[in-house]
């Protein structure tokens, strides 16, 4: 295959989900810059879908060799990609990121960069080895509210920040759907401390540039799984395995995979090839993340961070407090449900509208009254954060980012490790200093700008 085209060639291994905002933006708003070259999955099912919906949204007429995973070193080695772009489940990451790497390809990640510390060490060791830079895809940080917070905090209208208070709700349509999914095994996830906090931890540690040392936890499942809905007395919605299928019409919970085109094609007519079952029963045995967590993490700068998780809540939102030595800032967000497969564009409008709840952003410095600011929106997913990021990756010359947005693998690993790190002071109840886990790790730096 020619690698003579001027357009930047990205390889896309992992077509669930997330992949589509590559795959579809790509031809729709960077197609005279950057081509897809070759997609890679383990479903062939999900592969065809994926173009479908790639065609269908995009106009786009071409074909796009298709691999399946087992002959994911032979893709590299047919079309030479400029760039590895990795979507798959996030306990594979590591796999595809080191071998990427060690062929000679720059990649990028969907975050968690990993899930374990002998994955994150190998991709560590594969970046220093290789040469070859890792990017991961940290979308928060360029949502322009949580920009808008960096440069306050950088401003120093409150001095140093000392302490961090952040509260993170998910609601029962966004958080329930986690325990539907592979991301409830906390062997591929990592559970939500590492899939879902990533994008928190690395904020806060973004935001403070502060670098993380020392993580206490404590947490469990008390909501979802079989064994808490019978103490509430929820027998009804426990009879099921799944949903699809299943007599569960009047379960708040439910899932019919089969009533949606895009959940259908991309997961039920996959099962068969995959066996991955989409819809499962958030009151099912066999749970084993938390869905309810706190964390305490203490950085080398002398920064403290107090922060929770909650999986099950009615609203969604999260409120962050920075305590500086001069002042006060309070960034909060709370509102309506996120989409769910099969809820349709009107049902999203409407409950939105009904449930507008609040953005507020304000700083008080020491003996001043407080002062509410504009909160800047942008447009698109994640509050504009996607298509900021997407420029970075897709431009061949990229806007410039003087906030330092663009985090590199030992950025990834700083956020991944306090997610880590948590899950073992859960099951030891023990403080746990990541030095301990991952000796070496950003040795003699003090701030994230010091990181990769």
């Amino acid at each position: 295959m020619s690698t003579t085209s001027p357009k930047k060639r990205i390889a896309l291994v992992g077509t669930g989900g997330r992949s589509g905002m590559y795959s579809h933006t790509i031809y729709k708003d960077f197609a005279d810059s950057t081509e897809l070259v070759a997609v890679c999955d383990i479903s062939r099912v999900r592969m065809a879908q994926r173009l479908k919906e790639l065609r269908a949204e995009t106009g786009y007429e071409g074909e796009i060799p298709m691999y399946h995973s087992d002959d994911f070193d032979q893709m590299l080695d047919d079309v030479k990609p400029d760039e590895v772009m990795v979507c798959t489940m996030d306990c594979t990451h590591d796999d595809y990121i080191v071998r990427a790497l060690r062929a000679g390809y720059p990649v990028s990640t969907e975050k968690p960069m990993t899930t374990a510390v002998d994955k994150c060490d190998r991709i560590l060791k594969a970046v220093e080895e290789s040469g070859k830079p890792l990017r991961v895809t940290f979308n928060y940080r360029w949502m322009p509210p949580n920009s808008k917070v960096r440069e306050l905090i950088a401003s120093g209208v409150i001095g140093t920040v000392r302490h961090v208070a952040m509260t993170y709700a998910l609601d029962t349509s966004h958080g329930a759907d986690y325990f539907r999914r592979w991301h409830s095994e906390k062997e591929k996830s990592g559970g939500l401390l590492v899939h879902k906090s990533t994008h928190h931890f690395d904020l806060v540690n973004w935001w403070c540039d502060a670098i993380p040392e020392r993580v206490y936890a404590s947490g469990g499942l008390v909501f979802y799984g079989k064994e808490n809905a019978l103490k509430r007395g929820d027998d009804q919605y426990t009879g099921y395995d799944r949903y699809t299928g299943t007599d569960s019409e009047h379960d708040p919970f439910r899932l019919d995979l089969s009533e949606n085109k895009y959940s259908k094609g991309m997961y039920l007519d996959a099962e068969e090839e995959t066996g991955y079952l989409r819809d499962r029963n958030v009151f099912r045995e066999g749970i084993d993340i938390e869905d309810s967590m706190s964390v305490i993490v203490n950085y080398r700068n002398g920064m403290t961070l107090s922060y929770s998780l909650n999986a099950y809540s009615p609203i969604e939102g999260c409120r962050t407090v920075f305590y500086g030595d001069r002042g006060r800032i309070e960034w909060a967000h709370f509102g309506g449900s996120h989409l769910i497969l099969g809820q349709s564009e009107e049902e999203l409008a409407a409950m939105q509208e009904a449930n507008k709840g609040v953005e507020e952003l304000t700083v008080t410095p020491h003996f001043k009254t407080t002062e509410h600011l504009e909160v800047p929106h942008g447009k698109g997913g994640h509050g504009g954060g996607d298509i900021k990021i997407l420029e970075q990756i897709m431009m061949p010359e990229p806007p410039e980012d003087p906030l330092n947005c663009s985090a590199g693998h030992e950025q990834g690993a700083a956020s991944v490790m306090i997610g880590i790190a948590a899950n073992q002071s859960m099951k030891t109840g023990q403080a746990v200093q990541i030095s301990d886990l991952l000796p070496g790790f950003a040795e003699g730096k003090m701030s994230m700008s010091e990181l990769s």
